[in-house]
């Protein structure tokens, strides 16, 4: 009995969940993780594979046709003189030989076979100019892939840099909490004494409750941040420690690129893959030439007396014909048609290029203004230490002009709400120069002097 309660309390451990393990994750892991797997830059990894397939097929127009057909019929034999225009639903079957004028209800076997071989010999640069057309496209989905993953990248790098700020402003509420606790047992020592009145502890109970409320809130935006990296990261939010590595500390100067950014890339690409299709229509009204050869045979019961053969007569195509000539196909009406199309492909392309022109001023704005924010925020960084060096020389005096009777409780209320403010000001301005490092090497098209300087 107890070595079967053992083996019980053994199965019961082993079947019970793992508790979930905290992933500590670096910026490049997180970066690397989001421009690799997130959905968007796997529908585009897909679409350019889409693409690369489009291509392969614009250059299968090069190669021969070659088809082959069988068939066995059971069919009346009855034929008349007489046009028949083209059916569109080719409803009406096809009967060759002799008008015999019967027309009765027997039946005879009837078969066919044949292999019919087709290629066109020139074509005037109509298959290359879709195949250009194609290549184009393909080169305009490989752009796309990586402005996806840039994007994805430094979405995820912003999310990341939001979680340590979420933590360093959860830290300094937590230090809030603290100093208003403790000068609250030192008004509440006081008050009990007579030395100063019950209203002081009302207000530093007061300030408790304050500083305890914007703890929560604190709390609540890092699971929120949280919940945004892990979004971007695909991994649970609950597992994620970020790991800050040099992100606290203030970067150095980083260079600019002179590298173009993919999304100029991309619209560069649509741009020339407009173009190409527009020299499609330049090679459309042009006569088509076709070498074709044809070896078939067909068999059939009827005959030209109008008798018919055996039972199986006509099951095997035993009648054998071979042909060898030349197609040669003109649209002789569509030239206004093919016109009009090339004009619309002409004025996408005018389209395009605009969008190309508009796109380059933008991502000029993106820069200056992202290296306009990259000074101010090292401006910012320089100033905030001082601003927290005074901050706590005031909450310390305040604090020690109450307990000497000099002061008032109002006084060292409001110097703690000043201090918690420059705490978390000092460690935001840090984190805001590496933001707008971020977006300054967002706009330029590479992560990678933000990668490199946060120590990659």
């Amino acid at each position: 009995m107890i070595r079967l309660a053992a083996v019980l309390t053994a199965l019961v451990f082993v079947c019970l969940p793992a508790p979930s393990q905290s992933k500590p994750i670096t910026l490049v892991e997180a970066v690397r993780l989001a421009s690799e797997k997130y959905p968007s830059v796997e529908a585009a990894r897909a679409e350019a594979a889409r693409a690369a397939a489009s291509l392969s097929l614009a250059r299968t127009a090069y190669l021969p046709r070659a088809d082959f057909l069988a068939q066995v019929n059971r069919a009346t034999r009855n034929n008349v003189f007489g046009l028949l225009l083209p059916q569109p639903l080719a409803v009406l079957p096809a009967i060759s030989g002799p008008v015999l004028g019967t027309n009765g209800m027997e039946s005879v076997w009837g078969s066919a076979a044949g292999l019919r071989f087709s290629w066109e010999a020139f074509d005037f640069g109509r298959r290359r100019a879709a195949v250009e057309a194609a290549r184009a496209g393909e080169r305009r989905a490989r752009e796309a892939v990586e402005t996806h993953r840039l994007a994805a990248g430094a979405a995820a790098a912003e999310a990341f840099v939001a979680v340590l700020a979420a933590g360093e402003i959860r830290k300094a509420a937590e230090a809030a909490v603290e100093r208003a606790r403790m000068f609250h047992r030192i008004v509440e020592a006081l008050a009990r004494a007579g030395l100063r009145p019950g209203a002081d502890a009302a207000r530093a109970a007061a300030e408790v409750a304050a500083a305890e409320i914007q703890q929560l809130r604190a709390e609540e935006a890092l699971e929120q941040a949280r919940a945004e990296l892990a979004r971007w990261l695909g991994l649970p939010a609950a597992e994620l420690v970020p790991v800050a590595g040099k992100l606290l500390e203030l970067p150095e100067e980083v260079g600019l690129l002179g590298s173009e950014h993919p999304r100029l890339r991309e619209q560069r690409a649509a741009m020339e893959e407009a173009q190409a299709r527009e020299r499609t229509f330049e090679h459309a009204w042009y006569p088509r030439f076709w070498i074709e050869a044809a070896a078939y045979g067909r068999g059939t019961g009827a005959r030209t007396d109008g008798s018919t053969g055996g039972a199986a007569s006509g099951l095997a195509p035993n009648f054998q014909n071979w042909a060898v000539g030349l197609n040669v196909t003109f649209p002789l009406l569509d030239r206004a048609a093919l016109r009009a199309q090339r004009q619309r492909e002409a004025e996408g392309g005018r389209a395009e290029q605009e969008r190309y022109r508009d796109l380059a001023r933008q991502l000029q704005a993106e820069q200056e203004k992202a290296a306009a924010r990259l000074t101010t925020a090292r401006r910012i960084a320089q100033s905030t230490p001082v601003q927290l060096a005074s901050a706590r020389a005031a909450e310390q005096q305040a604090t020690a002009r109450y307990q000497a009777g000099l002061g008032t409780a109002v006084e060292v209320a409001e110097a703690q709400r000043l201090l918690a403010q420059a705490e978390a000001e000092d460690a935001l301005a840090r984190l805001g120069v590496w933001r707008a490092l971020l977006g300054l090497a967002a706009a330029q098209g590479s992560l990678e002097p933000f990668l490199d300087a946060a120590g990659r």
